[in-house]
Parts: structure tokens; C-alpha cells; sequence
């Protein structure tokens, strides 16, 4: 592990393929057998040892044929353009997973369980996030299209409100529940579509979540 502290705060938007509430999150097997997911966050306010990562994103496409543990799984990490070269080295040091304590961070155990990553790429990322309207809106330059809107109750028309609590949970300690779409052409190709999705205020360093 790379001693390099480091800490990232801000808002992360994930879309799975899964039904809406993701079995995967309670040590379900994945809805479909396999597993592709798309993820973007925006840091608000971050630093990787003394060069400061405020105000960039980055994002994640992800693919595995059976559940995340069991392997054999694919990557591709997208970063902000505008990233200093120094900010661009923080930012895929912190994405390899090799900055983190074994098994504490989402960085870490995907990357644990990957056997193909596709050359990062470089480009422009938007992330409109609203985590407790449960709504967000991203574009990765022409590449990849997502969103995320709430759960609509079927019965009365209204918003349904869901909510997913980890105490233990190497990724966010509480996300919104949401339905997502996304659209990537990227090194890893998907089309999701009123799948699962959740939002959250994404606090983690390299010991995992802060809570």
C-alpha cells in the first residue's frame, strides 16, 4: 500500500444493472447473474498528500460476468480534463485501489477483482447531483450518457423514498435509492435502463469511509 494520505468529499452517482435496490448491497447475487455499472463523482473538496483535487470529477465503467467477488471483471477509468498533470496522477493513484488499506475501499476491492483495465481517458465530465432529490444528470464527453430520478410509487404516482444504511460498507455509509439509465461507448459498452441507481455524499480516504 502507498502511504500517500489522501481524502475525497463530494457527490458520487452509481447505475447498475440490477432491479432497483441492488441485491449486491445485501450479499445478494447479482439480478441478472452479471454485473455492469457505471459511477461519476464530483469532488467538492479533496486532497491526495499536497496537491489539492477540489472541484474535478472522475468516473468508472465496470463490467463482471458473475458477482463483483467472484472476479475476472473489467474497468475503465474516466478523468477531468482539466486536471493538472499532478491532479491526473492523484486521481489514478487513488482510482488503482493501491492507496487504500487492503479490502477498505471500493477502489480497493474492485480493482482486487479485476483482470483487464482499458487505458484511462481524459476528456470532459458533467455531474449534476442532487442526492436528496434523488435526481443527476451526467455526461463524460460524447461517450456516456446517465441520469437518475426518484422511485415513483406505482399505486398513487407519488415519489418513493428508499434508502440504503452500510455501517460496515467500504463505499458511502448512507445512499438514496433512485431509478438510473446509462448510455456508454466507451472500452466498456452498456445500455441500463430504469435500473438501479443511488446517490450519495461520498466521504473516503484511505482507511475507507468516514462516518
Amino acid at each position: 500500500m502507498n502511504t500517500v494520505d489522501w481524502r475525497i468529499k463530494g457527490l458520487e452517482f452509481v447505475n447498475c444493472n440490477c432491479e432497483v435496490g441492488c441485491p449486491c448491497q445485501f450479499m445478494g447475487r447479482p439480478t441478472h447473474g452479471d454485473c455492469k455499472a457505471f459511477a461519476a463523482v464530483r469532488i467538492e473538496d479533496g486532497y491526495f498528500g499536497d496537491t489539492r483535487l477540489d472541484g474535478l470529477s472522475f468516473a468508472m465503467t465496470l463490467q463482471w460476468p458473475g458477482a463483483i467477488h467472484e472476479g475476472n471483471g473489467q474497468g475503465q477509468a474516466f478523468v477531468d480534463e482539466r486536471a493538472t498533470p499532478e491532479q491526473r496522477e492523484a486521481l489514478m493513484s487513488i482510482l488503482s485501489g493501491e492507496t487504500s488499506e487492503p479490502g477498505a475501499t471500493f477502489f480497493n476491492v474492485f480493482a482486487s477483482t479485476l483482470t483487464k483495465m482499458h487505458d484511462p481517458v481524459f476528456c470532459s465530465i458533467q455531474l449534476d447531483c442532487d442526492v436528496e432529490g434523488r435526481r443527476a444528470s451526467v455526461r463524460v464527453a460524447d461517450m456516456i450518457n446517465a441520469s437518475g430520478e426518484p422511485i415513483i410509487n406505482p399505486v398513487s404516482g407519488e415519489e418513493h423514498q428508499a434508502r440504503i444504511d452500510l455501517p460496515g460498507g467500504f463505499e458511502y455509509a448512507v445512499a438514496e435509492v433512485a431509478r438510473g439509465s446509462t448510455s456508454a461507448q466507451a472500452g466498456v459498452p452498456m445500455d441500463l435502463d430504469a435500473s438501479h441507481c443511488h446517490l450519495s455524499h461520498l466521504d473516503i480516504g484511505p482507511s475507507g469511509v468516514y462516518r
